[in-house]
């Protein structure tokens, strides 16, 4: 546990949560700022800044824990989709430099967008990607 970071108190009982969730590994917690009603957060109780850091064991640990979740969630909720968020990077758009994974429940018309603006490369564009990325 790294005692300067937020998201490992909030882990490790430091700090009082509203906690849905808990196992040897990981805390799921509600987010305190969410996106949507029951938006909640994936925290690892150890330290880890991003996905690199994350030993693949617990990587896979969470990702089977984001979709029992996600399924908890979405019965519970009777949500009308889902979106299973994870960030790495302040480019990406993490704020907090403790792996997490969002759990954000969507509503039709809850307002919020998760998304991007699709680009538009050429298939010669793509091909050469692919060539650098198979080398």
């Amino acid at each position: 546990m790294d005692d300067n970071c937020i998201f490992c108190k909030l882990a490790n009982h430091v700090f009082e949560t509203n906690m849905i969730y808990e196992d040897d590994d990981f805390a799921v917690i509600l987010d305190a700022g969410p996106a949507t009603k029951g938006h909640c957060l994936i925290l690892p109780k150890e330290h880890y800044a991003n996905i690199y850091e994350l030993p693949e064991e617990l990587t896979g640990k969470a990702f089977v824990l984001a979709k029992k979740m996600a399924g908890y969630l979405t019965d519970r909720l009777n949500c009308d989709g889902f979106n299973i968020v994870q960030n790495n990077g302040e480019t990406a758009g993490q704020t907090v430099f403790h792996f997490h994974i969002h759990l954000i429940p969507r509503f039709k018309d809850d307002g919020q967008r998760i998304g991007w603006k699709p680009g538009k490369p050429s298939d010669e564009e793509l091909a050469a990607l692919k060539d650098e990325l198979t080398k």
